[in-house]
């Protein structure tokens, strides 16, 4: 049998509970001894495994392939039996994931006949081959230990004394042995199977005593067979010795790190360790033993066995390669989730089937021991006596009393030598080593010399001390001696423990004895009948005392004084009467079930149709009747306390208040003592204040504008959001944290709702105290909110931030209990839809696509309109468009057949009552300054925006064209169309019924993750009365979705209704079901193919702070106000080297980087250098730099971000040369130069004193400080140079770029070497020091976003969001404001183009005149009067709106335009728009292209009576007014004494370098008029939004001037064009000059008008379309 293989089994179980929960695949399949596993993932990835068996246990017993229990015995379990009655040492030990059925195989069921394991099988088969042996000569004993190896640490199971770790030693005979592991004797299978529930039990009282569990560590069982034969004939008795090892291993699974803490990780790393060890000592054996034998020596290195670097594979070294005969049995998950782990046992179980072990029989074991362990014991006396040392082998003997010496009393006699002799033995080489081998040799000689009877009397004496110990520790004894384990008695009371884990609950039983027991800890004073352990037991915990009364046998609980003892979820301080059942917990962690046999079985017979509880008695039970329990104690306690809180406060406000009315009295009569003494000083002051004060008189106007800006100042919420933001941040972090730990697919984000049109705020999101301001609040309310993803449903959720705390303290709850709770429990989501889990909301099935708005204003003419309106979420972004159709009808008509696919409903009867009408127009947030001007300024009260205008309405106001355009100026042109309104209006009469239809026609562009659509509508104030269609399908392509939904309604016509139609709409709702995209991946390049890669752009240069100065005094910054002006700064920065000729040449630059203001500086090693900074800006009279305080360099690095936290040593002031103003040849723009001396060396740098290295930069940051003109403080210029040194007799050419490679040379090269550098200056006022936005930002708020929360690293560098959400809200907000204007437009627009179609069609006389209007006739055809009237009225409009919109201009921007100068005469120019103003009338609104909302006209706004001449700096743009020249005088004054009070005004400047975008909108030639030539020039324009960058040409690396778009006026106008006669023009306007701007064509300029302002090119097209069709209507 020697050399056999290790005996490899496999065995798949049935699918569990938590797999049949998730639907598992299985993915074993077995064919004979052949087991293949598949891949879940690829069906095709098949991996077979051949094996000595493998045994399918997956099916139930009916199954014919099915192997049960007794089949793996018979093939496994006889063979290994059999084996050690041969004489072979024999192992068997189980491998597999916890779960995967490993201790099924081998304990199984044991209180189940035919489920047994191999353990008992093979036990009780042992002793029954002992019974049926009819042999006498044949005698046979058997020996047992039981241990386990947890955290690398032996501890005997068997034994209690041995509680502490257990030393494992190598004996060079015995091998890797246990010392003073305990080795029990047994005569039957009871005895074995009763030591193994004593170790179960021992596991269980360790695992609750010592925080460890039984799946945690390995179990060893060994069963030492010994066979006796006695011959007769030769009197001598010869034995057999087998040692049968039975392994239990921890789950491999635990091997994987799962970033667990403190004692888990601990227990992890030790597990990962044995079972790797294991793995590698497998691979080791296998490779040796299948490695070929031809270079021995090398394979004699490579065949290391690492057996020592584990206990457990140490101890197993027999068993897994040397004297044995091994079998494994692998364990396997069936199910497609354990893919991974299953594969890695079939992987390890392979492994080891290669293994070959050398058994050999055990024949006489103990004489030949014997014999050689005596031959050891004389070579190592021998040696001592060799060395000198025999007296100390007789000490040894002596001091063991193992063989007694004769010279025992010669010893005594020297007892004072001892310190010598210890002198020797350290003297010696080795004599330490040799004692310990004798020592330990002679142990093993007296243990292997001890008899069986003594063995036996120990085994018994260990036993009934540990029946002692195991009584103290709670596991109670039958009283006939037999099974160890928990049994009820029928008459003593006793405690019964409840543990999480249901298979260690009433595992500890302890008796209540009569009279007192005592509970505490071992290290008490007295001795305590009941030992427990743990942070909160005290020394004297509590006591029982049990008694005999009349009433029977009673139990009375008494805690100890500061004990914390609860009984059924109470806490307890008095003595209590328990009753049977009662659950007791005693600390925190220790819970009990209390028993009493009597009074239940009294109790039984007392009630015996008592029904069973429905809920279990356990640990859980006991822990939530705790937590309800003491919630409500903790309430009291928190009432209480909350009662002594208002008694104190109430108590403190009184006394503060007597203090204040005393302090108020003494300062009364001060004040009265003061103003007596004035009286006397001045007796004739009280006749002058007796003088009323004159009464400001308000106009109607002016007090409603007061009432307007006092309502918009207190709704203003900039600092008070920002508060709660940074308030509650602390919050939102440890939820998102908590989120992340426990694996919960949910994130939490601040979020800022307004309640608009778009986005009404639903009512559970209102604050209590909102419901009572709606009515006195004029603007709406904005609400910090937590904006909820759910991740896992495709649900997005709003909470309140009451609500968001509240949830937080569930998931508290949660996390904590989660530390002990496993894995696969917390990934259940069955509270998911329930609604117990904290981080999750009900969601409903439909979710809101977006809003639309229908107008009805054509009801009033009555015409029929059919609108295209866009569906609008609540986030301001277009979800798609919806078609509806709305006519008025007769009462009496009949509804049309509209065939199969159109849904009608009946005519539904709504009542317009004109107080809830009313009613709903106080509570809305739609308050303007008057009916007609309704300012969408209220949208934006978030940042407060218009704050610095201060007489005139705010910039946005006239740019939005909201200000003057109210409902009845759009209503003008349909005034003039179809007559005065209330002759339209008859249809409408007061009473009358009205009815009119609404049609919902189709939805379009709605996108394919919303499933279902369908729609509904209501009035904007009756959300109980809604219309809705039916849901339709959606999947994103194809047609549009067709609702053709068809409802009449019909309404009594009152005051109100007709009111409602004029400027109300009707709300569309449209609803979906929201469901994931199954391929996101994919449909990212589908749905935008054209976004650009972020990992194409050329990377960026950061911007950096500024160097600190090293000679300027360090400032406080004042507080910065109002911003007075800005200005863009284009810097120049030249670094200049010596020739040889003795000039500062400018340093060649690369500007192969591709981007503005970027660039390399190629410098030569070891040249002076100079620093040349220009600086170019439009004049201005705020602008006026007086000189350069310092420059200074610093931050060198080698890499362009810099760490700016530490303190640069090599900082740099340089040395200024001269400063002061250059004016070059034909340039009216400012600029400023400056130049220092710069000496690279004075660093120290070796980045700068050597050659840059092939690859590498160099990089410094540079900062000026500026003095200005009227600035209290330095302005600061900051940049970031780069930099290459090359060694100093470098050739360097004049320009590097690519694009310059190939060019003409007609650039010079002086003007490429430089770098361009674009900022932005803010020069504000000097904030007041008490005003109260100043107050409101010197208020210190506690920014909790920066503290630090438990699990804050997982986040990833996730912020909360802050002042930048604000910001961002302010623009949602203005960009629904601008939807809903665009969409109110529009309907306008739609219905004069229906009017006038109608009129064209219906009135003979209105189409002559708009025929001549539209032909441009410069003879007006004669019409009726009326036309002719309402023509002269438009006429009239359109002189007030010019005369307005100039004075809004010159008034609200304060700033002088420059013209526009043209080759023609200055005459015919000022001639023809002297003639456009007067012939105004004769240019059709249909006709004309007018300029962009969002700048002033130049034809209007430049050509007034104004003189056109060469654009000046100070030029200002005249009101077109008779009284030109007076107005321009009184202006001029005005502006005089301006200037000098802006004189001493003393201003807080601030310079932004701007980052260069790196989207370029469009790019090529236009051609500019040049002013002082009046002639067109070509230059190179690249539009990088906000800014548009000018180049000389193409090839062109420095930029030359910038336009800033967000500052600038974008225009276009065809009469201009036409005056001007020059085509493909159009103008740019900034604050300093008026720019003209001619492209190539008509598709360029429409290009480049889209490039620099979208929203105009939009509409220019737009009414080219609308004029081409009125033309094919002509």
């Amino acid at each position: 049998m020697a050399g056999a293989s290790v005996k490899v089994a496999v065995r798949v179980r049935p699918f569990n509970s938590r797999e049949i929960g998730k639907e598992s695949k299985c993915i074993i399949q077995m064919s004979g001894n052949t087991t293949t596993i598949i891949n879940p993932k690829q069906a095709k990835d098949n991996k077979s495994f051949n094996f000595d068996y493998s045994y399918w246990s997956h099916t139930s017993p009916e199954d014919i392939n099915f192997a049960s229990q007794l089949q793996v015995y018979k093939d496994i379990g006889e063979e290994m039996l059999l084996h050690a009655f041969e004489g072979y040492n024999v192992c068997i030990f189980a491998y597999g994931q916890t779960g995967a059925g490993k201790s099924y195989t081998m304990m199984g069921k044991q209180d189940v006949k035919d489920q047994q394991g191999i353990i008992p099988l093979l036990c009780e088969d042992l002793f029954t081959k002992f019974n049926d042996n009819a042999d006498n000569s044949m005698s046979y004993s058997v020996e047992v230990s039981y241990m386990e190896i947890y955290c690398e640490r032996v501890r005997d199971l068997l034994n209690p004394k041995n509680k502490g770790n257990l030393r494992v030693r190598e004996h060079p005979l015995m091998g890797p042995y246990v010392e003073d592991l305990s080795k029990l004797a047994v005569t039957a299978y009871n005895d074995i199977q009763d030591l193994m529930d004593s170790g179960n039990k021992a596991r269980t009282v360790a695992a609750t005593n010592m925080n460890e569990t039984s799946s945690r560590s390995h179990a060893v069982f060994n069963i030492i067979f010994t066979q006796k034969r006695y011959d007769a004939e030769t009197d001598n008795t010869s034995e057999k010795v087998s040692k049968i090892s039975l392994v239990d291993l921890a789950g491999s699974e635990r091997a994987d790190s799962t970033g667990a803490k403190g004692t888990r990780l601990k227990e992890g790393a030790n597990i990962n360790k044995s079972l790797t060890t294991l793995g590698k000592v497998i691979s080791a054996l296998a490779e040796v033993d299948s490695g070929p034998n031809k270079n021995k020596k090398k394979k004699k290195v490579e065949s290391f066995i690492p057996y020592r670097d584990s206990v457990l594979t140490w101890l197993l070294r027999e068993n897994l390669g040397g004297n044995s005969r091994t079998a494994m049995v692998a364990a396997l998950s069936p199910a497609d989730i354990n893919y991974d782990e299953t594969l890695s046992t079939l992987r390890y179980a392979d492994r080891a089937k290669q293994i070959r072990c050398n058994a050999v029989i055990n024949e006489d074991p103990n004489n030949r021991l014997v014999r050689e362990l005596k031959e050891e014991v004389s070579r190592l006396k021998d040696l001592l006596f060799s060395q000198g040392l025999g007296d100390i082998i007789e000490m040894t003997n002596a001091m063991t009393g193992m063989s007694p010496s004769p010279s025992l009393s010669a010893l005594s006699s020297r007892a004072g030598s001892i310190a010598s002799l210890h002198d020797r033995i350290m003297f010696s080489p080795g004599s330490e080593e040799a004692i310990e081998r004798l020592k330990e040799t002679e142990k093993i000689i007296a243990e292997l010399n001890e008899t069986w009877e003594e063995k036996l009397r120990r085994t018994e004496a260990i036993r009934m001390e540990r029946e002692a110990l195991l009584a103290e520790m709670g596991v109670a004894m039958r009283e006939d001696g037999g099974t160890v384990g928990v049994f009820s008695p029928k008459k003593t009371p006793h405690l019964v423990n409840l543990n999480e884990d249901p298979l260690m609950s009433e595992c500890l039983l302890y008796y209540i004895k009569d009279g007192i027991t005592r509970v505490g800890r071992v290290d008490a004073s007295s001795r305590q009948d009941i030992v427990l352990s743990g942070h909160f037991i005290k020394d004297e915990h509590c006591t029982f005392t049990s008694s005999t009364g009349p009433m029977g046998e009673t139990v009375v609980l008494e805690p100890c004084e500061g004990a914390e003892t609860y009984v059924n979820g109470k806490l307890v301080t008095e003595p209590t009467v328990l009753k049977s059942g009662n659950r007791i917990i005693l600390g925190k962690s220790h819970v009990f079930r209390f028993n009493h046999p009597v009074q239940a079985r009294a109790e039984r017979e007392r009630t015996p149709c008592a029904e069973t509880p429905a809920e279990p008695v356990d640990w859980a039970f006991a822990q939530r009747e705790l937590l309800d329990k003491q919630g409500i104690d903790m309430k009291q306690e928190m009432e209480q306390r909350l009662q002594e809180l208002e008694d104190q406060y109430r108590k403190e406000r009184e006394e503060a208040n007597n203090l204040l009315e005393q302090q108020r009295l003494d300062y009364e009569s001060k004040l009265e003592a003061l103003q007596k003494q004035v009286d006397s000083y001045y007796p004739e002051a009280p006749d002058e204040e007796e003088e009323p004060e004159e009464e400001v008189q308000w106009t109607e106007r002016e007090r409603e504008l007061a009432v307007w800006s006092f309502r918009k100042w207190r709704c203003y919420q900039f600092t008070s959001l920002r508060d709660l933001l940074w308030g509650n941040a602390i919050f939102l972090k440890e939820a998102n944290a908590i989120s992340v730990e426990l694996k919960k697919k949910v994130q939490f984000q601040f979020v800022l709702l307004t309640d608009t049109l778009y986005s009404p705020l639903p009512p559970d999101l209102l604050p209590a105290e909102g419901t009572k301001d709606n009515e006195k609040r004029h603007f709406p309310r904005t609400i910090v909110a937590v904006e909820v993803q759910d991740q896992k449903n495709g649900a997005t959720h709003y909470w309140t931030l009451q609500k968001l705390r509240q949830r937080l303290d569930l998931m508290r709850e949660m996390y904590d209990r989660a530390a002990d709770v496993p894995n696969n429990t917390t990934e259940d989501s069955e509270n998911v839809m329930t609604g117990g889990d904290p981080f999750y909301d009900r969601f409903p099935w439909f979710r809101l696509v977006g809003r639309a708005f229908v107008y009805l204003s054509n009801l009033l003419y009555p015409v029929p309109l059919v609108h295209r309106v866009a569906i609008v979420s609540e986030k301001g972004e277009v979800k798609g468009f919806l078609r509806v159709a709305v006519q008025a009808i007769s009462a009496d008509e009949e509804a049309p057949d509209y065939g199969s696919g159109v849904r009608q409903s009946g005519t539904a009867k709504i009542s317009f009552e004109d107080q809830q009408y009313e009613k709903f127009q106080s509570e809305s947030c739609s308050v303007g300054l008057s009916r007609t001007g309704i300012s969408q300024e209220e949208l934006r009260i978030v940042e407060g925006e218009g704050q610095n205008s201060e007489l005139g309405p705010s910039a946005d106001e006239v740019n939005n064209n909201t200000c003057a355009a109210g409902a009845d100026e759009l209503e003008s042109p349909l005034k003039s169309l179809v007559g005065p309104l209330d002759t339209t209006l008859e249809h409408l009469k007061i009473g009358n019924v009205f009815t009119f239809r609404v049609t919902v026609l189709q939805a379009s562009s709605i996108s394919a993750e919303y499933a279902d659509i369908f729609c509904q509508f209501n009035f904007i104030h009756r959300h109980d009365e809604a219309f809705s269609t039916e849901p339709l399908k959606n999947t994103g392509r194809g047609p549009p979705l067709g609702f053709y939904h068809v409802q009449n309604i019909a309404v009594e016509v009152t005051k109100s209704f007709v009111e409602y139609i004029k400027t109300q709409p009707i709300v569309f709702e449209v609803f979906g079901h929201y469901q994931k995209q199954p391929f996101i991946p994919l449909c990212k390049d589908v749905i935008s193919p054209l976004r650009p890669c972020r990992r194409q752009f050329p990377r960026v240069m950061p911007l950096s702070k500024p160097v600190p100065a090293t000679k300027l005094t360090a400032m406080t910054r004042p507080q910065a106000g109002p911003c007075h002006c800005k200005y863009d700064l284009m810097v120049f920065f030249e670094i200049c080297e010596l020739e040889a000729t003795g000039d500062y040449i400018p340093a060649v630059v690369d500007h192969r980087g591709g981007m503005p203001c970027h660039g390399t500086f190629l410098l030569h090693q070891g040249l002076q250098r100079r620093i040349t900074v220009t600086i170019v800006h439009e004049s201005g009279g705020d602008m006026e730099w007086k000189d350069i305080r310092e420059l200074v360099v610093g931050r060198l690095r080698n890499t362009p971000e810099a760490d700016e936290t530490i303190i640069d040593p090599n900082i740099l002031s340089l040395n200024i040369l001269s400063a002061g103003y250059v004016r070059p040849m034909q340039e009216d723009r400012t600029f400023y130069r400056f130049e220092a001396a710069w000496d690279s060396s004075m660093h120290n740098s070796l980045l700068l004193n050597r050659v840059t290295p092939y690859g590498e930069k160099s990089y410094m940051t540079l900062s000026a400080y500026l003095e200005m003109e009227n600035c209290l403080q330095p302005a600061i210029i900051t940049k970031d140079i780069c930099m290459v040194f090359y060694s100093r007799d470098t050739k360097l050419s004049a320009s590097r770029s690519i694009r310059n490679l190939f060019g003409t040379g007609s650039l010079r090269a002086a003007d490429g070497n430089r770098v361009t550098g674009v900022y932005e200056v803010s020069l504000c006022n000097l904030a007041e020091a008490g005003s109260p936005g100043m107050q409101r930002r010197r208020r210190r708020v506690l920014d909790t976003s920066v503290a630090y929360v438990r699990g804050e690293e997982n986040l990833a560098g996730w912020r909360p969001r802050s002042d930048s959400l604000i910001l961002d809200h302010q623009w949602e907000l203005e960009k629904l404001s601008l939807l809903q204007d665009v969409e109110k437009t529009k309907h306008y627009l739609l219905l004069r183009e229906k009017l006038e179609s109608t009129l064209l069609m219906g009135h003979e006389s209105l189409q002559t005149c708009i025929t001549e209007e539209l032909s441009e006739s410069p003879q007006p055809p004669e019409v009726d009067p009326e036309v002719s009237s309402s023509s002269k009225i438009i006429t009239e409009r359109q002189r007030e709106l010019a005369a307005k919109c100039l004075r809004l201009l010159t008034h609200s921007f304060n700033r002088e335009y420059s013209l526009v100068c043209v080759s023609a005469s200055e005459s015919k120019i000022s001639e023809m728009s002297v003639t456009m103003l007067r012939d105004s009338a004769s240019i059709p609104a249909l006709n004309t292209i007018t300029p962009s909302s969002t700048c002033p006209s130049l034809v209007d706004g430049c050509y007034g009576n104004a003189e056109l001449r060469v654009p000046m700096p100070r030029s200002r743009a005249v009101s077109p007014s008779p009284n030109t020249e007076q107005d321009a005088e009184a202006k001029k004054s005005i502006n005089g004494a301006s200037e000098t009070k802006l004189r001493t005004c003393k201003f807080v400047p601030d310079i932004q370098e701007i980052r260069v975008s790196p989207i370029v909108s469009k790019k090529g030639y236009l051609h500019f008029l040049e002013p002082q030539t009046n002639g067109w020039v070509k230059r190179y324009v690249v539009v990088r939004r906000p800014y548009v960058y000018i180049y000389n040409t193409e090839r062109d690396a420095v930029e030359r001037a910038i336009l800033n778009l967000s500052s600038a006026q974008v225009e276009y106008s065809e009469d201009q064009q036409a005056m001007l006669k020059t085509p493909y023009t159009f103008a740019v306007c900034t604050e300093h000059r008026g720019i003209l701007l001619q492209a190539t064509n008509d598709k360029e300029m429409h290009d480049w008008l889209y490039a620099f302002n979208p929203l105009l090119a939009g509409t220019i097209r737009s009414k080219l379309s609308r004029r081409r069709a009125g033309q094919m209507r002509m």
